[in-house]
C-alpha cells in the first residue's frame, strides 16, 4: 500500500511516516495541497492523508480538486488528519469529499483503524493487511 500524506508540519509527517512504516505501509510526503495535487497527477497512491490548515492550498480545497477530477483518481480515498476539533469540522470535511476524519495527536490505533475500515469498505486487497 502506498499513502500520500499532505501536511505542512515536518514533525507530524515524520511521526506518521514511522507509524505507517511499522505497519508495512510506504508513505510519500507533500507540504501543502498544491504539491499534493501535483504528486497525485504523476504518481499512484492507494490513499491520501490530508491535513486541513496549510499554506498555499488548504486541505479542503485540495480534496475538492481531487473529487472534481474526471479520471479514476477522483475516487482516491482521502482521510483528513487534523488538529481542528471545532463544531461541524467532521461534517465539513465529508461535504468536501473526505472519506473519514481522524484528529491529532494521531495514534496508531486511530490511524490504522481508519485506514483498515476504509479499505475494507472499498474492498481493497490490502484491507486484511491493515485491519
Amino acid at each position: 500500500m502506498r499513502v500520500l500524506f499532505v501536511e505542512d508540519n515536518e514533525v507530524n509527517r515524520r511521526v506518521v511516516k514511522e507509524m505507517l512504516r511499522a505497519g508495512g505501509v510506504e508513505m510519500a510526503e507533500a507540504e501543502d495541497g498544491a504539491v499534493g495535487l501535483e504528486m497525485i497527477n504523476t504518481q499512484a497512491f492507494d490513499l491520501v492523508l490530508m491535513d486541513l490548515r496549510m499554506p498555499n492550498m488548504d486541505g479542503l480545497t485540495a480534496i475538492r480538486h481531487i473529487r472534481a477530477r474526471t479520471d479514476d483518481k477522483a475516487g482516491l480515498p482521502v482521510i483528513v488528519v487534523t488538529a481542528d476539533d471545532g463544531p461541524g469540522i467532521d461534517a465539513e470535511c465529508r461535504r468536501a469529499g473526505a472519506d473519514d476524519v481522524i484528529h491529532k495527536p494521531v495514534s496508531m490505533t486511530a490511524l490504522f483503524g481508519a485506514i483498515g475500515a476504509l479499505m475494507t469498505q472499498r474492498g481493497g486487497e490490502d484491507a486484511m493487511m491493515i485491519a
